[in-house]
């Protein structure tokens, strides 16, 4: 755990269920909080306008990039978006793990969301990681707002070190997991109803796999 400065947010640990309760307590408290995944460190709120708009003051990011929501389960994502059978299918078969889908809002559900998860494009980006952490806040508060834990444009946080010296400052608390496994961020694939899928973004993933899962 990093020794805390005068700056910095509380550092609990990740693997302490009582670190996931306060975690949740401050999120639903409109703070953002510091959580690991399998790839890099990210920054998360619950996905309120205001919510959002101090996590992208905070990340110094542009609107029109959008941000991502992590989930628990493929069901979320069916509440919010069309899921064609190209993004079901590299679903079952790379979630958990790095791939973040970009899909179609629904036009009839009841969820009104607000505008800095779609960014430019109109479309939602989904991402079921590959860790216990941003699951079990994902199971008990719904799809959460996560972004990569660094200023726009620098490099990813892979320790809480590194998240603490990027943006510490801005933040209610941090859930510490020590180094991620990964390093890389996750693959990035738009899939539309009736559009071929397209990699937005190479990253954990390889090309490769994605095509073999799409067969």
């Amino acid at each position: 755990m990093a020794a805390l400065g005068v700056d910095e947010p509380p550092i609990l640990r990740a693997a302490d269920p009582a670190s996931i309760d306060a975690a949740i307590e401050a999120l639903w408290a409109g703070g953002i909080v510091g959580v690991p995944t399998e790839t890099v460190y990210g920054i998360a709120v619950v996905p309120s306008l205001e919510n959002l708009r101090q996590l992208l003051i905070a990340k110094q990011r542009p609107t029109e990039k959008g941000i991502a929501l992590m989930v628990d389960s493929l069901a979320q994502v069916e509440a919010l978006a069309d899921v064609p059978p190209a993004a079901r299918r590299l679903a079952e078969r790379l979630w958990p793990g790095p791939l973040t889908l970009v899909l179609a809002p629904l036009v009839d559900t009841v969820v009104e969301l607000p505008g800095p998860l779609f960014g430019a494009t109109g479309d939602l980006g989904f991402r079921l990681p590959d860790h216990a952490v941003p699951r079990h806040l994902a199971a008990r508060l719904g799809p959460i707002a996560v972004t990569s834990a660094n200023l726009s444009g620098q490099p990813d946080s892979l320790t809480v070190s590194e998240l603490i010296a990027a943006i510490g400052g801005s933040l209610a608390l941090v859930l510490d997991d020590g180094p991620v496994r990964g390093g890389v961020p996750s693959t990035v694939v738009a899939i539309r109803r009736g559009e071929q899928p397209r990699i937005l973004r190479h990253g954990a993933l390889a090309d490769d796999a994605i095509l073999g899962a799409l067969r």
